[in-house]
C-alpha cells in the first residue's frame, strides 16, 4: 500500500479508466494548528467501470472505509455516491473519496461493493428500498428501513410524480387505520 494525496490517486484513476472517468476534482483544504493539508477526491465514472474502479480503490488501500453512500433521484437517472476515507490510519494523510454513479430510471441496476468493503450492505439496502436501486448481487435484499405494510414499488426518495402520489395515500390509510 502507498500512500496517495488526492493528485497522486486521481492521476493513477484516470490513467487506469480514461475516458470512463466522467469527471473529477481534488478539493485541498488546510486544517488544525499546523495546518495540515487535506484532500478529497470527488470523481463520478461510467457504471460500465463501477465496480472495477472500486476494486482499484481497495487494491491501492485494503482497508478502505466507507462512511456511507447517499443517492439522489436526478430525474431520468439516480446516482449514488460512495463516500469512502483511505489511509484513515496514517497522520495526516487520510483521503477522502466520493465515488459517484448513475444509472437510468428504466435500467436501475448497480452491482453490490459489499463483497469489497463489507460495511456497505447496510447503504446498498437503504438505497434499495428508498430508491428503487437494484444492487445486483447484494448478499441480503430484505428491506430494513421501511415498514412492512409499505406499498412494493413505493420508492420515498423519488421524485416521480406517482411516489408523492403513493405516499399521499400511504399517510391517509396510516390516518384513517389509527396505526
Amino acid at each position: 500500500m502507498k500512500v496517495m494525496n488526492g493528485d497522486e490517486f486521481a492521476s493513477y484513476i484516470k490513467d487506469r479508466f480514461g475516458n470512463n472517468v466522467l469527471s473529477m476534482r481534488v478539493d485541498k483544504f488546510k486544517n488544525g494548528v499546523k495546518k495540515s493539508e487535506f484532500h478529497s477526491v470527488w470523481l463520478r465514472v461510467d457504471r460500465s467501470v463501477f465496480k472495477d474502479v472500486m476494486r482499484a480503490i481497495t487494491e491501492i488501500h485494503d482497508e478502505a472505509h466507507i462512511a456511507v453512500a447517499s443517492g439522489s433521484d436526478l430525474g431520468e437517472e439516480i446516482e449514488i455516491i460512495y463516500h469512502l476515507n483511505l489511509f484513515w490510519g496514517e497522520r495526516n494523510r487520510q483521503l477522502t473519496v466520493n465515488l459517484g454513479v448513475r444509472c437510468p430510471k428504466d435500467d436501475p441496476h448497480l452491482p453490490t461493493i459489499s463483497d469489497l468493503i463489507p460495511g456497505a450492505l447496510i447503504t446498498e439496502r437503504e438505497k434499495q428500498e428508498f430508491l428503487g436501486i437494484t444492487i445486483d448481487g447484494i448478499p441480503d435484499p430484505r428491506r430494513l428501513f421501511l415498514a412492512e405494510n409499505t406499498p412494493e414499488g413505493f420508492y420515498p426518495w423519488r421524485k416521480d410524480e406517482d411516489q408523492q402520489e403513493k405516499l399521499k395515500k400511504l399517510y391517509r390509510d396510516v390516518h384513517e387505520e389509527g396505526v
